[in-house]
């Protein structure tokens, strides 16, 4: 499990409008990239289109390439829900569906890829993935209570276990923790550390901070106004971003100059 990403000469669209445009970078699999960048500047735009989320918006598109282990995901014939079923996806805000318990939420996506499964396996793999995620210790004694009534970093955690449950190769994070509390961050952050073993995570962060602990190679984003497309200004170990960088607009964003 989990894939290299290659992203070469990469443009994205939202109709006639560029939002991104030139991005090209190498994830290595088994690591954590963060993408930083103040709001507007396309991070969030380039993760989704690691599994061609971004195409849920009528007349989006891009130009480039993105290739996974060597297939281009942007290829001739390439289904997009078979895309999402190796890239999942971790959204800003917990999104448990709330007429579903615990177990049910961590199976509904494999239950969603009509994959038929017993309910000792339907059993084995909640629990692996909720130990996965780290919540099997707190959750373990009501599986079948909602999912909605677990605390916000439960509930995050809760997600992360229903994204690994289908066994994807890489996992997206879209700022997975800009509205928990310090506690629940440092779970969420140990949890990164730990699911890249395992998986390639690419996670967008407007925490600083957050970016060095947890990343391996981080990606500076930024926009020259309004309206202008987002573009990757630099792009290199995160130790080096954040006490070294080659950019003047790298520096001034990790030093808190502007963003």
């Amino acid at each position: 499990m989990s894939k290299q990403i290659e992203i070469k000469d990469l443009d994205i669209y939202y109709g006639s409008f560029r939002a991104v445009e030139g991005v090209s970078m190498l994830i290595e699999p088994r690591t954590v990239t963060a993408l930083i960048g103040p709001s507007g500047c396309g991070k969030s735009t380039v993760l989704r289109s690691l599994n061609r989320m971004h195409e849920v918006i009528p007349g989006a598109y891009v130009d480039g390439s993105v290739m996974m282990d060597g297939q281009d995901i942007y290829g001739a014939g390439v289904d997009p829900v078979n895309v999402r079923r190796q890239v999942g996806m971790v959204f800003q805000r917990a999104n448990p569906f709330p007429t579903m318990s615990i177990k049910e939420n961590v199976l509904a996506g494999v239950r969603l890829n009509n994959q038929r499964i017993s309910r000792k396996d339907a059993d084995d793999l909640a629990e692996r993935a909720l130990r996965g995620a780290n919540l099997w210790e707190e959750v373990k004694d009501r599986l079948d209570l909602p999912g909605s009534g677990l605390s916000g970093g439960q509930q995050q955690r809760l997600c992360i276990a229903r994204a690994i449950a289908v066994q994807p190769e890489v996992i997206l994070m879209d700022e997975p923790c800009s509205a928990l509390d310090p506690i629940s961050t440092l779970a969420i952050e140990d949890l990164i550390a730990e699911l890249k073993n395992e998986y390639t995570v690419v996670i967008v962060t407007h925490n600083m901070q957050q970016a060095a602990r947890v990343s391996d190679r981080t990606g500076f984003f930024n926009i020259a106004g309004t309206g202008k497309p987002g573009k990757l200004i630099e792009y290199n170990d995160t130790e080096i971003i954040f006490s070294n960088p080659e950019k003047d607009d790298t520096q001034n964003y990790v030093s808190g100059r502007f963003g």
